[in-house]
This record gives C-alpha cells, sequence and structure tokens, in this order.
C-alpha cells in the first residue's frame, strides 16, 4: 500500500471536496462534519461519475398507522451525495447507499499529518 498526498487542509472547508487522480483511478476526498473521507468516483449503478454530484439531504419519513399520515423530515442536509447520472443516493459520511442497504462506495484510507491530506491505496 502506497501513501499518496492529495490536498492540504486548507484546501477544503465544510462541505468541499478535492477529485484527484490517483495510479489511475479518480478519488474524492470530501470534507464533512470534521472529517475528510475519500471515495472512488464510481457509481454501484451504472458506474457515472458518483463524486461530481450534488451534496444535498434526504428526507425521512414516518407513518402513523392509526391516523394514516406521513410525517416527512428534512435530515443529514450536506451529508447525502447525488449521483448525477440516476440520482441513487450514499451518505457520503459512510459510503453507504440509501436505497440498497449492501451497496456502498468504494473508499479509501485518509489521514492528515499536520497540514497534508494522505490517501492510502
Amino acid at each position: 500500500m502506497e501513501e499518496h498526498v492529495v490536498a492540504t487542509t486548507d484546501e477544503l472547508s465544510q462541505g468541499e471536496r478535492k477529485l484527484v487522480e490517483i495510479e489511475g483511478r479518480e478519488i474524492a476526498v470530501f470534507y464533512v462534519n470534521g472529517e475528510h473521507r475519500a471515495y472512488t468516483n464510481w457509481c454501484a449503478h451504472q458506474s457515472g461519475p458518483v463524486c461530481e454530484g450534488k451534496l444535498t439531504g434526504t428526507s425521512n419519513a414516518e407513518f402513523d398507522r392509526d391516523s394514516l399520515t406521513v410525517d416527512l423530515d428534512w435530515c443529514k442536509e450536506g451529508e447525502v451525495l447525488n449521483c448525477p447520472w440516476h440520482g441513487w443516493e450514499y451518505d457520503v459520511t459512510d459510503g453507504s447507499c440509501l436505497s440498497k442497504d449492501k451497496v456502498r462506495l468504494p473508499s479509501h484510507s485518509v489521514k492528515v499529518e499536520g497540514d497534508e491530506i494522505i490517501i492510502t491505496l
């Protein structure tokens, strides 16, 4: 496994990302909720450039069987990555797909040493 310095900490503010190429792979480094995360720019649906999508939130629905009503609450603002091709949604804090339990974004180890953001492949 090899380490690659991909950015400095002052290059990424909350909710931002940087797309880099390492060993022929496009990888995005995200800075969300005070943590750096890195994912391959590849959507499990049809190989779209998922890391180029918008960071948004999502709705959480609760159904009340007694009143037959649905309550929608907006949540995870700035934590949901939407694939620009077909809209598949991923939680950027852990790489999980919101609609498919066993689907995840390919992730990479990230560490910060001093002001350098380092990805290990």
